[in-house]
């Protein structure tokens, strides 16, 4: 994968450009600060008059509706949740996007499985900060930057990749690092991290872990230090040196046991049920379920929420966490 850093872009490729950000959720609010801040035109596209549009007038931003945010733009940034991006485009982007603008994306959802389809005379890409909005913010006003990847999918202009690299050194990005990709791989590896390891996957041990030791009659207090606090305390040190220096860190016991153990718990039936999970990426079928709920109201998703919330585990962690709040 190709590696780029702040020489290879130049933040005067949007110098007399308009950027439309649309959306001002997690991601479209620290983009967005961030690209001002370095000195780009950013108006803020949202629905009149609601609690993105208040925000993003109180946090100093030219706000519009999506219509007139996309007139005369010329790089539109899709940051709205992937469920809603298509109608979002349809509507208000598709009739007023202008010939050879720039259509950017954080992730390649609606690129990938076709549910945006942009004209042949427009620039296709991506930028994808390898971080959550809040974290891209802070580390961007700590004077740095987090990792992105940038994607070309339509070159129409010819500086569809000078546009991306420009975008990622107005956030920051340049600084750590930016790598090159496609949207398929964007797209495929970012849905089954979430789905196999940092969302479903860590979740379900977590929760395992905890079941296991409270069915033995372990205090659910000391359950939930042990398989769910220090977590982060294990990640972040993989983070800074991988899992050497993890190894290094934990004491002898801690290493011989994970190396010995881990085996039993990530077994083959996990492995083979990571394998399903990529294939239904893949394939096109988590697209199809995960559209049919957002169509039918999310119905099982917020269920499945509620009934989270009744485990012991959160109702133990909502009580340990209030013990160790900071009191003014």
């Amino acid at each position: 994968m190709q590696l780029y850093h702040d020489k290879d872009a130049d933040l005067k490729v949007l110098d007399g450009k308009k950027v439309a950000v649309l959306g001002y959720g997690s991601q479209g609010r620290a983009q967005a600060l961030c690209f001002n801040d370095s000195g780009i035109d950013v108006t803020i596209g949202v629905r009149k008059d609601g609690k993105s549009w208040n925000k993003a007038k109180e946090d100093g931003l030219k706000v519009a509706e999506f219509a007139d945010a996309v007139k005369d733009a010329d790089v539109v940034l899709m940051l709205l949740p992937d469920e809603v991006q298509p109608d979002i485009y349809k509507e208000y982007v598709e009739p007023n996007l202008k010939k050879g603008a720039a259509l950017e994306f954080a992730h390649g959802f609606a690129i990938t499985y076709k549910l945006i389809q942009p004209p042949a005379d427009v620039d296709v890409i991506m930028m994808a900060p390898k971080a959550p909005g809040d974290m891209e913010r802070l580390v961007f006003t700590e004077g740095f930057g987090v990792p992105a990847l940038i994607c070309i999918h339509q070159d129409v202009t010819g500086n569809a990749k000078k546009i991306a690299l420009a975008l990622a050194k107005g956030l920051g990005s340049t600084r750590a690092g930016v790598f090159e990709t496609t949207f398929d791989n964007e797209t495929y590896t970012d849905l089954f991290g979430e789905q196999s390891v940092l969302c479903g996957g860590l979740t379900a041990l977590i929760r395992q872990g905890f079941k296991t030791l409270t069915d033995a009659g372990y205090p659910p207090e000391m359950a939930y230090f042990e398989v769910l606090h220090e977590t982060k305390l294990i990640d972040d040190l993989i983070i800074k040196g991988g899992f050497e220096l993890m190894w290094n860190v934990v004491s002898n016991t801690a290493e011989y046991g994970g190396m010995t153990r881990r085996d039993r718990v990530i077994t083959e039936q996990s492995a083979e049920g990571m394998k399903s999970i990529l294939e239904d990426i893949e394939s096109g079928k988590f697209k199809d379920e995960w559209r049919a709920e957002w169509a039918a109201g999310l119905v099982n998703l917020k269920k499945m929420e509620e009934d989270e919330k009744k485990l012991q585990l959160e109702i133990t962690g909502k009580e340990i966490r209030q013990l160790f709040e900071r009191k003014n």
